[in-house]
């Protein structure tokens, strides 16, 4: 290996040991080449998990890995619904999809893996809860507990109403979101009152 190679080799793993994740364009600020890459997936040295999607061949595998994928490729993507409950431990439920809410108008992300279903959001209610979770370096944007709650009520239709109520009962036994935030989130994405009866009756 030439001392350049090695250079560069060294440069991507270092990158790798910080973010997690790489893409072809991350080489350039470090000055190291496609070529280099390439040789590295050949060598084992690196895995290719999505198109242009690159990391550690020998990193543990966690259950953000997933997460860390989608939020690599779609930046603006924030998880929601039955992804979020998950994240949140607030779910018997393993969904077979990642779930995002991207902005009214947007496409659904050209992504192999993982399976992706996406919900359109507009306006104000699109930023509305939103937290954020470093997980191996990545930013995972994540609707917090009371506004994963008020979704799973808006779109009851697509993940079933028992699974709200359970989510609901869960947050407000685990002390995980207030009955105010729930309120405001409601108001928010007008879905307040089909959650009134509901909030109302565990209160």
């Amino acid at each position: 290996m030439s001392p350049q190679h090695h250079s560069q080799t060294q440069r991507i793993l270092d990158l790798l040991s910080q973010r997690g994740l790489l893409r072809p364009s991350d080489l350039d600020a470090i000055g190291a080449s496609r070529v280099t890459l390439a040789r590295m997936t050949d060598a084992g040295l690196l895995e290719k998990v999505d198109r242009g999607l690159y990391r550690l061949a020998d990193q543990d595998h966690s259950e953000n890995d997933s997460l860390i994928t989608v939020a690599t490729k779609v930046p603006q993507a924030v998880f929601c619904l039955l992804t979020a409950l998950q994240f949140h431990d607030l779910t018997t439920q393993l969904p077979r999809e990642i779930w995002i809410a991207m902005p009214r108008g947007s496409h659904v992300p050209k992504i192999d893996y993982p399976p992706i279903k996406m919900v359109q959001v507009t306006g104000d209610a699109y930023a509305a809860g939103i937290e954020i979770f470093q997980r191996d370096g990545v930013p995972l944007r994540i609707y917090g507990v009371a506004r994963t709650v008020v979704d799973c009520f808006k779109h009851r239709n697509k993940i079933g109403i028992d699974v709200a109520l359970e989510a609901l009962r869960d947050a407000r036994a685990q002390k995980k979101a207030s009955a105010d935030d729930l309120w405001r989130y409601a108001k928010i994405c007008r879905v307040a009152n089909v959650m009134r009866p509901y909030l109302e009756a565990i209160e």
